[in-house]
C-alpha cells in the first residue's frame, strides 16, 4: 500500500489521511443520483484503489440511501475493517423503514438507535469518527453530545464530530465532550465559514475541519459548461450555484482557475483540493470512479506557494457570491 501524508485531524488524537474519500454519490439520495448514476462495482473497486494509494479515510452517513450507503461500504471493507478510518453521521432521522422523515432528531434515544444500526450495516463494531449531521433545533446540542459521548464510553465510537454548525454551537458541544472534527461545505467556491469566523473557533478549540464537496460539487472541475450539462436527476440540478446566470458567473471564475491549473500542470479540481490542504484542512472529495480518486489523491503532492494561494485567493476573495450552497429551506438547517 502506498502511503499518503497522515495530519493530526483535530487535537483529539485522531491522525488521517491529508485526504479522505466522500462517499455519498455512491448512492442515491432521496431519490436523487448525486452527480449522476452510480454502479456497486465500480464503487467498491473505488474504494479499494483508494486504500492501495493510502486513503483509507472514509466518509458516509445513514442518510445516504438511506443506509444502502453504510452497506455498500460493509461490502467494500468486508476483512479489511481494520485497515480503514470510517465515519458516518447521525441525526438526520431515518425510520425504522428505513426512510427519511424529513426531519432532525439529537435525541438520545434516537442517537442510540442510529448508531446501533449504523454498527450493524456498516458490518463493525466501533466508528472512527461519529457526526451529528445537523443540528436537531428541538433539542439542545449538549444533550446529543451528552449521548454520542456515551457511545465513547462503551466503545462504539472512537472520536465524535458535529457538522454544518456555528461558532456557538460548537463551544458549546465542547464543554460537554470533546469535538474531534467539525464537517462543513469548503472550498474556493464556498467559504461562508470563513467569513461567519468558524474556522476562527475551530482553529481556537483545537478542532479540524474536514472539508466536504471540496471541488465545488464538481464545479471547480471546470467539465461543467452548461446548466444543460446536468441531468434532470442529479442533485445540483436544484442547488442555486448551478442555475440560470449565476451558473455563468461561476463559470468565469472557473476558467480564471484553469489558467493558474495550466501553469502549473495541474487540473483544476487538483488545484482546487491543493488550496484546502495548504489551509490545514482536510478535503474528502467524493468519487465513484477509480480515475477520478487516483487524481485527487496525487493533489496531496501539489505546493502551492504563498503567491499562488493569494492568487487564487483574489480570484475567489471572500465574500464573492457564488450563490448559496442549498435552497433557501436547506440553509435554515446550518450554520446555527
Amino acid at each position: 500500500m502506498n502511503s499518503i501524508r497522515q495530519v493530526n485531524l483535530g487535537t483529539q488524537g485522531l491522525a488521517v489521511p491529508a485526504i479522505g474519500l466522500g462517499c455519498m454519490g455512491m448512492t442515491e439520495l432521496a431519490g436523487l443520483k448525486t452527480y449522476g448514476p452510480a454502479n456497486d462495482a465500480e464503487s467498491i473497486a473505488t474504494i479499494h484503489r483508494s486504500l492501495e494509494l493510502g486513503g483509507n479515510f472514509l466518509d458516509t452517513a445513514e442518510l445516504y440511501g438511506p443506509l444502502l450507503n453504510e452497506q455498500l461500504i460493509a461490502k467494500a471493507i468486508s476483512g479489511n475493517r481494520h485497515k480503514y478510518i470510517i465515519a458516518t453521521k447521525t441525526g438526520v432521522e431515518i425510520d425504522h423503514n428505513g426512510k427519511y422523515t424529513g426531519k432532525a432528531n439529537g435525541t438520545k434515544s434516537y442517537v442510540k438507535k442510529a448508531a446501533e444500526r449504523s454498527l450493524k450495516n456498516l458490518g463493525t463494531d466501533y466508528i472512527d469518527l461519529y457526526y451529528l449531521h445537523r443540528l436537531d433545533p428541538e433539542t439542545p446540542v449538549e444533550e446529543t453530545v451528552e449521548a454520542l459521548g456515551g457511545l465513547v464510553k462503551e466503545g462504539k465510537v472512537k472520536y465524535i464530530g458535529l457538522s454544518e454548525v456555528g461558532s456557538q454551537t460548537i463551544r458549546n458541544a465542547h464543554a460537554v465532550h470533546p469535538i474531534t472534527a467539525v464537517q462543513s461545505e469548503y472550498s474556493l467556491f464556498e467559504r461562508q465559514i470563513e467569513e461567519l469566523g468558524i474556522i476562527d473557533t475551530l482553529k481556537d478549540l483545537g478542532i479540524g475541519l474536514v472539508a466536504y464537496s471540496p471541488i465545488g460539487r464538481g464545479f471547480l472541475s471546470g467539465e461543467l459548461k452548461s446548466p444543460d450539462d446536468i441531468a434532470a436527476t442529479d442533485l445540483r440540478k436544484y442547488l442555486p450555484k448551478f442555475q440560470g446566470d449565476q451558473f455563468y458567473k461561476n463559470l468565469e471564475l472557473v476558467n480564471e482557475i484553469k489558467k493558474v491549473a495550466l501553469e502549473k500542470n495541474v487540473t483544476s479540481a487538483q488545484l482546487a483540493l491543493a488550496w484546502i490542504m495548504a489551509k490545514g484542512h482536510v478535503p474528502i472529495p467524493g468519487t465513484k470512479r477509480v480515475k477520478y480518486v487516483e487524481e485527487n489523491i496525487a493533489a496531496v503532492n501539489i505546493s502551492l506557494t504563498d503567491e499562488e494561494l493569494n492568487r487564487l485567493e483574489t480570484i475567489i476573495p471572500l465574500g464573492t457570491d457564488t450563490g448559496a450552497k442549498y435552497s433557501e429551506e436547506g440553509m435554515k438547517s446550518i450554520n446555527r
